[in-house]
């Protein structure tokens, strides 16, 4: 027995998990968990009183799908179906890819490897970068960084600090340079970018009125999916015009 009185159980609590999973997604929460489990992306067993029993499978499971959110804002549909495949031996589990432990956008280069890891979605955690720390990690000098923030491709907080992300926008800019584009070429992707946080806005504010925690936590898990589906539809929108000026 137990010294809460239960019985000893194979597996892990769902309390065990979080302890698990903690140290590499600092924001997960049970709700987080359960959310998941709703959703069919894992399917933990239970005791006959009910008590939720993760396998070490489905610590790992629930690992991947915390890395593609995290790492590479990918949607719980896209997630699924790439388990659902690996379930159905169209792709091996062995072959899924292992959760990063860092934060590091798709197709980003070596050097993003060192970034600091960014803050998810609404967490109200980020870390905060100086602007000594802004230019060292993004290999810009003060007059590049005038030049984003005079464009709104980068923007301080209240307090004057940065968070990661601002890193990679200077370094993607500082990319584009090279192609002969300049910041102030980019000032529609700022207002495109304002405009879509709005119609996110008037989504998910009312959800977070809200003081349920369970309500919480479902709005934030509406904001990374639909911040990963504007990605993929900016994403697709911008290759298929690329194809119609090359005439492909």
């Amino acid at each position: 027995m137990t010294a809460a009185g239960r019985p000893q159980r194979d597996g892990l609590s769902i309390g065990a998990v979080l302890a698990q999973l903690r140290g590499d997604f600092p924001d997960v929460t049970i709700s987080k968990i359960r959310f998941l489990e709703a959703e069919g992306l894992v399917q933990p067993g239970r005791t006959p009183s009910g008590y939720r029993q993760f396998a070490a499978a489905d610590v790992e499971r629930l690992r991947f799908v915390l890395a593609a959110q995290r790492d590479h804002y990918l949607p719980l549909k896209v997630i699924k179906e790439q388990l659902d495949a690996a379930d159905s031996g169209n792709a091996p589990a062995a072959d899924l890819p292992r959760p990063p432990r860092r934060l590091v956008p798709i197709d980003a280069p070596a050097e993003n490897v060192g970034l600091p890891e960014a803050a998810d979605f609404a967490t109200g955690k980020e870390l905060r970068l100086t602007q000594e720390e802004l230019l060292e990690q993004a290999g810009i000098d003060a007059a590049a960084l005038a030049e984003l923030q005079q464009y709104g491709l980068v923007r301080p907080g209240p307090a004057g600090f940065f968070d990661p992300d601002a890193v990679l926008v200077a370094r993607t800019v500082k990319a584009m340079t090279g192609f002969g584009i300049e910041p102030r070429h980019l000032r529609a992707f700022r207002a495109a970018a304002d405009r879509e946080v709005g119609l996110l806005e008037q989504i998910v504010t009312p959800v977070y009125r809200h003081r349920d925690p369970e309500a919480k936590s479902r709005a934030d898990e509406v904001v990374r999916e639909l911040a990963a589906l504007s990605v993929t539809l900016h994403t697709l929108l911008v290759k298929a015009g690329i194809r119609g000026v090359a005439g492909c």
